[in-house]
């Protein structure tokens, strides 16, 4: 699975399959025996024909938000190694994705340019200082983690409008789901 730390579950990108007759199918379930679960899966290895699993003919990039690349990559089975299918290539897709990912990005509300600045700035002494002095660091966290808690708080509160926040808009400048959006805002809120 890819990530990126920004945007975490909502934009987890994987190579999502399709079937000969070009849909994508649903998740494959394995009968593991007696118990109250069965194992499901979407990895894209499973579906190579075997243990009622249908057969993959095409990879292409797919995304936790719904997104789905419009190019297909062929899937050579014979190319495959059964026993570490993970290693196949999979740059295609992957690639198809971080576009995605580079594409979402680019419509959210910048940061500051500065801040961007100041924030790489901290970091950076931060794990100097972890090194040389992990006491003095740990103490600097707790004062950032003070310091983004009550602006989290201001900030929720001064986004929510008379009529409360658009929330279409609020999840594009954050580059979530608007869900995601209203979880965010809202576990800021209540941290008052």
């Amino acid at each position: 699975m890819w990530e990126t730390e920004e945007f975490g579950s909502e934009h987890e990108g994987r190579p999502g399959v399709l079937v000969a007759d070009g849909t994508e199918p649903g998740p494959v379930y394995f009968d593991a025996g007696s118990g109250p679960t069965v194992h499901r899966s979407v990895d894209w290895w499973v579906y190579d024909g075997t243990l009622s699993a249908l057969l993959a003919t095409e990879l292409r990039g797919t995304c936790s938000c719904g997104w789905r690349g419009s190019t297909r990559y062929p899937l050579d089975w014979e190319a495959v190694d059964r026993r570490r299918p993970y290693l196949a290539d999979t740059s295609g897709p992957e690639g198809d994705w971080v576009t995605h990912v580079t594409e979402v990005q680019a419509r959210t509300v910048p940061v500051p340019a500065d801040l961007a600045t100041l924030l790489d700035q901290v970091e950076e002494r931060l794990t100097a200082l972890v090194a040389d002095e992990p006491l003095a660091a740990l103490r600097a966290v707790a004062a950032l983690e003070r310091l983004t808690e009550r602006m989290a708080t201001d900030t929720a509160f001064s986004i929510d409008t008379v009529d409360g926040p658009q929330w279409d808009t609020v999840a594009q400048a954050l580059g979530i789901s608007e869900q995601a959006a209203r979880s965010c805002l809202t576990r800021y809120a209540l941290r008052r």
